[in-house]
């Protein structure tokens, strides 16, 4: 018996709590580790987790037990749940982040002001803290408050602390409890993230204060100024806070796309249940529902007409800029206008099967994959609070045995300022929402990139292989000249026996003779052959309709039509025989026009310093004229499509980094071959899995404004990762003290949390950045 290998199956589940690249890190580790899985990738920005997995091995609820077993929150998505509802609730649960973080900087803030107010008076009663360089600027204030109410000199430093402790204690249990909770959770599950550094930091300050408080006389009989430490938590809390609003709201921004593309749909949709027309929510539609859309409404769901003709709108998928029309048996999409008719249409596809929800969670796994750069952020990140967990140990030991006067207290205030300085989420959001928002911006311009690897491939590209036909071309061939002395029955000749034919040259005869208002018969004794032609008994003549093979095969000869046949090869049109009774009396010419944006599209290429190569099927002469036409130098033609592979390596071989464009159907092989593919789709065709990049609008200008998006992104990630490794770097021995000796310069706690909260949200805003800046603008790209 023979046992065939279990098909993986995807699944997102979302996880709660995750704050650093430490957090996302240790849950993708443990998913990894988890018998069943194949493939694990978790996403910070996205807060989610996409796991491949044997349903044959592990279960869903096991992959959630995994999840929680880390200390983070996870649940799964329900069974009937479509992108849509999955993104709808990811973003009801940000706006109910945001609506907390308010509330708690909002407290926090005013904490912190009444505690830097009371540390005034307190100050000058026990001494100015050392360690704190902003306290002598906080002297004229103290006098100004004096001036104000003057009783407080009459207040003891015992009371003031204890004031302290009252106002402090609200934000640590409250406003910043969720920081001490997570870091605990990390701790009994052996783990370590930023939490940990935010909670011992402000933890060690808070409960040294506390004990200050408790037993001031036991400190001062020891020669320890009884200071406290109550206004820093507060402010470190609140500043922290504010960094963590300002990057929700940030990481709100960056799914805007999604968002906009989950906007495309009605709410509604009028559906004929027992005679009757009836509004129902768009979440009750069924499939075999009718359902009636009139002028000017959006269609629900994706479907065929079964009564009624219209235009419709499908420019927001797929691009395509004139109405097309519909009528009985055509297929319509949802989310696309109704213009100006009433149409009727069954539907067919409903929820996650649409063709919207299918580009809603195309972009979804781009957003949510990792570029392999991410590698390096991923690598220092699993290391890195236990690194400044043990710098801290180290600075407060060096502080205590070599600092200067009140050596404890320096040495703490040192140890937490490293603590508190330290930023691993910068280093976690560096990567994921510069490839969030490039893939989000690929999503409205109608390219969507199937995560960050293909965008980090893409920027190496140095050559671009077009697939002539659908690509450079229409894909769509016409009869441009018919050659002979009677045209019309030759045209109907060729047309009819062309009915029994599958090929798309007679289409374009059958399309051609039907324009011009000629009758068809039907033919007998029809034969096809492959690669030559066809022919067939109209009206008792012996028809024959195809190349030249197919005349030497006949053993017919082709006569003074030879040179005009190539003659309009060399204008790049196809030329096709038809042979009446043993003689040839006519060639019909057929042409695929090439697109208007192809030539656009190479010189961009151009510009930006790729080679453009063609790829065709075609004789030499056709494949040469098109690529004349469209600029391009390198063709290679009569390739069949089980040898585009084959060049596409040869290329390879050369030492190129290979794009290959193609249709996605025949070019499949070539496309998951090249270093990126990129399949030219359209709005009902957007899952075309052998390519790494799609372009919904069958546009070539898509071509550079993908590469150059690609190119936009990578330089961004390097940029965020600089700065992030940079500012740790940088940022850390400063906390420590390196510069105390030589200058005398030392952080704050407060200072330490307020740049922490910048080197996170300033890299956010840097990814930002890719919203704007690259767009497909007829045949100019900015």
């Amino acid at each position: 018996m023979t046992t065939h290998p279990a098909v993986p199956s995807d699944l997102t589940i979302p996880v709660q709590g995750m704050t650093c690249a430490a957090c996302s890190a240790r849950v993708q580790r443990v998913l990894e580790r988890t018998p069943g899985v194949s493939a694990a990738n978790v996403n910070l920005m996205t807060g989610s987790a996409t796991v491949s997995y044997d349903p044959a091995s592990v279960t869903p609820d096991r992959l959630v037990e995994a999840i929680r077993d880390t200390g983070y929150g996870a649940d799964l998505p329900g069974p009937e749940a479509s992108p849509e509802a999955l993104v709808d609730a990811q973003d009801t649960a940000r706006e109910e982040e945001i609506r907390d973080l308010r509330r708690k900087l909002a407290v926090s803030l005013v904490a912190a002001v009444l505690a830097m107010l009371v540390s005034m008076p307190l100050a000058e009663l026990v001494g100015h803290d050392a360690a704190d360089p902003l306290m002598p600027l906080m002297m004229p204030l103290t006098d100004l408050l004096r001036g104000v109410a003057p009783w407080i000199d009459g207040v003891s430093a015992d009371a003031w602390r204890w004031l302290l402790l009252a106002i402090t204690a609200p934000v640590v249990g409250w406003a910043g409890r969720h920081f001490y909770t997570r870091a605990w959770a990390a701790f009994r599950h052996h783990s370590a993230n930023m939490n940990t550094l935010i909670a011992v930091g402000t933890g060690s300050a808070f409960v040294y204060s506390v004990l200050v408080t408790l037993a001031d006389e036991w400190f001062s009989a020891r020669g320890i100024a009884p200071h406290v430490y109550y206004e820093a938590v507060v402010w470190i809390i609140a500043l922290i806070l504010l960094g963590n609003l300002l990057e929700a709201r940030a990481k709100g921004r960056t799914s805007g796309a999604i968002r906009r593309l989950i906007g495309l749909r009605p709410s509604t949709a009028r559906v004929v249940r027992d005679g009757a027309e009836a509004e129902i929510p768009l979440a009750q539609l069924r499939l075999g529902d009718e359902v009636v859309v009139r002028p000017g409404e959006k269609i629900p769901a994706d479907g065929t007409v079964i009564d009624g003709v219209s235009y419709v709108d499908e420019s927001m998928l797929t691009g395509e800029p004139l109405p097309i029309r519909k009528g009985r048996g055509d297929a319509v999409i949802g989310a696309t206008l109704n213009r100006n008719g009433s149409i009727r249409f069954r539907v067919e596809r409903v929820g996650p099967d649409t063709v919207l929800s299918r580009i809603v969670t195309l972009v979804q796994q781009a957003q949510g994959s990792k570029a392999p750069i991410q590698r390096l952020a991923d690598r220092i990140s699993a290391v890195f609070v236990p690194v400044v967990i043990s710098i801290a140990i180290a600075t407060f030991v060096i502080w205590f045995v070599f600092g200067p006067d009140h050596t404890y207290l320096q040495a703490l205030v040192a140890a937490v300022t490293v603590l508190i300085i330290a930023c691993p989420c910068a280093m976690g959001l560096a990567v994921p929402t510069a490839v969030m928002v490039s893939t989000g911006r690929g999503a409205e311009l109608g390219i969507l990139i199937k995560g960050g690897e293909p965008l980090e491939r893409s920027e190496r590209l140095d050559t671009v292989v077009f697939d002539k036909t659908g690509t450079v071309t229409e894909g769509r061939s016409s009869v441009q000249e018919v050659l002979g002395s009677d045209q019309a029955t030759l045209l109907r000749l060729a047309a009819s026996v062309e009915r029994r034919s599958e090929h798309p040259l007679g289409e374009a005869i059958i399309a051609g003779a039907s324009a011009r208002g000629l009758t068809l018969a039907e033919p007998e004794d029809f034969e096809s052959r492959t690669g030559r032609g066809v022919s067939g008994r109209v009206e008792g003549r012996r028809v024959a309709v195809g190349n030249l093979a197919l005349l030497y095969e006949l053993g017919i000869d082709a006569g003074a039509f030879v040179a005009d046949a190539e003659r309009l090869a060399a204008e790049a049109l196809t030329p096709v025989y038809v042979a009446v009774d043993g003689r040839v009396v006519g060639v019909v010419a057929v042409a695929d026009p090439v697109k208007a944006t192809s030539r656009p599209a190479v010189a961009a290429l151009r510009d930006m310093g790729l080679e453009s190569v063609m790829l065709s099927g075609d004789n030499a002469r056709t494949a040469g004229s098109v690529a004349r036409a469209v600029g391009i130098e390198r063709v290679i033609a009569d390739v069949l499509p089980e040898r585009k592979l084959e060049e596409i390596r040869r290329l390879q071989a050369e030492g190129r980094s290979v794009a290959m464009v193609g249709d996605g159907l025949n070019d499949a092989p070539a496309l998951a071959q090249a270093d990126v593919g990129i399949a030219m789709g359209t709005g009902t065709d957007v899952a075309m899995e052998a390519g790494d990049i799609t372009l919904m609008r069958g546009d070539p200008l898509g071509v550079p404004a993908a590469i150059r998006l690609a190119r936009r992104t990578m330089r961004v990630i390097r940029q965020n990762l600089f700065w992030a490794f940079i500012y740790n770097v940088i940022g850390i021995p400063i906390a420590a003290g390196a510069l105390y000796p030589a200058f005398g310069i030392r952080l704050t706690p407060a200072m330490a949390a307020a740049a922490m909260a910048v080197s996170s949200v300033s890299v956010v805003a840097n990814s930002l950045r890719l919203r704007h800046g690259v767009a497909i603008l007829s045949g100019r790209h900015s």
